[in-house]
């Protein structure tokens, strides 16, 4: 398969610099819903993003009206690389959306997962889903057996698709799963019981007609974390994220035609579908993609070193190590711009990469239910520390706990105006969950759960989550899930969850644990060591807690209730 992308585009040197012409003004395809975004005119009944934005690129490149990037590069670190343009991109999602219709016999709003690492079929798999109207639920590579048992019995999902490592995790929890009919796996030998993408993708037609989606059809499913009970699943229209960033990919991502860029996110999280998929293409820009199993520092430096990446963006986790590394023995000769997100960005790990590097880092905040909420866009004078001000269409407001706006400098919930009209790019709803989806209004507000204050000038600053979910390194770990996983071993009795303080991370996984009576005379290092891998082997890795303190009890309320915000006081020095 790795020919078959190779054939596509003529591979070049990876230090040919291409010329990025700057423009501030909207493409020929932008202006359109650039126009949606100011509210000049109405979101239009219906909208694909594959046929409506996608193909519309293939006929401006094909006119010579779109300069001669690649829409879609791809590397590892053997040195490969696959390129494809927009008409490639075009001819393979087409081939793709006949496999899931054909061999997978999906149909319009059957829904999918796909838990793949950062590898090119994930990127032909999504359009494929939005040609055929397929609902697309991305996983990280990381979910365990039981995370994926989880997704595949909520989401009622009718088709997995997975990489060769996965396979086994899936096949051990296949019988729980009544819904699920396919099995597809991206690998270059075939399983038992799988139906091989690479090998149908090369026999499949290119030839398919897109359906015609509604603007409000469900698109996208993501399982977002919680503070009490399992993931929630976020529902997204077909117009949210591909009309919505449209602004936002302009202005703060500084992206047109001429731009290369990369977004170091996984595939599960919904940065990339942001920043790899809709606001890029929308714009006519380079996707470019590495494979990087793991953020390693110097790689990420020497890649922007080595390729013409002009828009770099990672998590503020990710600046914080690169800081780290000596920056001025490395020549970034094409970067430009920069961008953050996920997690607040700290005021001196800005100040260290512009001083170092010459570059803002431009930083924004949204949510997997909301797209770009605030941005700091060109232009701005950035305020280190400050997410920037709303980012169109949204009106955004500090609020009360009765929903009534704070004037500047007192804090509130961060809130965005529903009424009288409910803003296009907002989430539908949770799926099955009326009650979470009721609970996230108050008054004319939909309220966001985290808490910030604005400034007279306009600019919004984040203080904290209103609720418990831990964000360490851009990942977002409800503390249900650890404690349910720590809860399956023998030694706990009882335990809390809560975010600790952690220089590199921001905040990490920090466990209170009650110990059963019978392990209270074991050796506290070890204990705490064969936790930790319990927790990497019941959920995801990623999930565990790096820090765990054993305790005899833990705050309640009168109900019963962990009072897990004392204990998250307390590790923050606010108690």
């Amino acid at each position: 398969m790795m020919a078959l992308f190779k054939c596509f585009w003529s591979l070049q040197s990876p230090r040919l610099l291409f010329r990025r012409a700057k423009s501030h003004l909207a493409s020929p395809i932008t202006s359109r819903y650039e126009a949606i975004i100011r509210g000049e005119q109405e979101v239009p009944e219906h909208f694909n993003f594959a046929s409506d934005v996608v193909d519309k690129w293939i006929q401006l490149e094909k006119g010579g009206q779109r300069p001669q990037n690649p829409a879609f590069w791809w590397v590892n670190n053997q040195k490969e690389e696959v390129k494809w343009s927009f008409e490639e991109l075009g001819v393979l999602s087409r081939k793709a959306a006949n496999v899931l219709t054909g061999p997978c016999g999906l149909q319009r709003g059957d829904r999918i997962i796909t838990v793949l690492p950062r590898i090119p079929e994930w990127w032909i798999l999504i359009m494929a889903c939005i040609r055929t109207g397929i609902v697309f639920i991305p996983g990280i590579s990381q979910l365990t057996a039981k995370d994926i048992s989880y997704r595949l019995r909520a989401s009622k999902a009718k088709c997995i698709v997975v990489s060769e490592a996965s396979a086994p995790a899936v096949e051990s929890i296949v019988s729980e799963c009544e819904f699920l009919q396919n099995k597809i796996i991206v690998s270059e030998s075939s399983r038992d019981g799988w139906l091989n993408f690479k090998e149908l993708l090369q026999a499949a037609p290119a030839d398919h007609v897109c359906v015609k989606t509604k603007s409000q059809e469900p698109m996208a499913i993501y399982f977002t974390s919680g503070t009490t009970g399992t993931p929630k699943m976020v529902e997204q229209s077909h117009c949210s994220y591909a009309i919505g960033l449209t602004a936002t990919g302009r202005r703060c991502m500084d992206l047109n035609p001429s731009a290369i860029f990369w977004n170091t996110s996984d595939t599960g999280w919904i940065k990339t579908s942001w920043s790899c998929v809709f606001a890029p293409w929308m714009h006519g820009s380079c996707v470019f993609v590495h494979h990087l199993p793991q953020f390693e520092p110097t790689v990420v430096l020497n890649t922007l070193a080595s390729y013409p990446i002009n828009v770099f963006c990672t998590a503020p986790t990710g600046y914080r190590m690169l800081i780290q590394h000596d920056l001025a023995s490395y020549k970034f000769m094409s970067l430009e711009h920069c961008v953050t997100g996920g997690e607040p960005l700290n005021p001196e790990v800005y100040e260290q990469w512009k001083t170092q590097t010459g570059l803002d880092i431009h930083e924004g905040y949204g949510q997997t239910e909301t797209v770009a909420i605030c941005t700091n866009n060109q232009g701005m004078k950035i305020k280190p520390g400050s997410m920037g001000k709303p980012s169109p269409p949204y009106d955004v407001q500090i609020v009360d706990d009765h929903g009534n706006i704070l004037p500047p400098g007192e804090e509130g919930d961060i809130a965005i105006r529903i009424k009288p009209k409910r803003p296009f790019c907002l989430f539908l709803k949770y799926t099955d969950n009326p009650e979470k989806t009721a609970a996230s209004e108050r008054g004319d507000f939909y309220v966001t759960g985290d808490r910030g204050t604005k400034d007279e000038e306009g600019y919004f600053w984040f203080v904290g989550r209103s609720d418990d979910v831990i964000n360490s390194a851009g990942y977002r770990i409800g503390p249900f899930e650890v404690e349910s996983a720590l809860l399956e071993h023998p030694a706990v009795v009882e335990s809390a969850v809560v975010s600790s303080p952690d220089p590199a991370r921001g905040e990490v996984v920090k466990a209170f644990v009650i110990l059963s009576p019978a392990f209270l005379s074991h050796d506290p290092e070890k204990l705490t060591k064969e936790l930790q891998d319990h927790v990497k082997k019941v959920t995801a890795p990623y999930k565990y807690p790096r820090k765990i303190e054993f305790v005899q009890d833990l705050p309640k309320t009168a109900a019963g209730k962990i009072q897990r915000s004392i204990l998250r006081n307390r590790e923050w020095g606010r108690a």
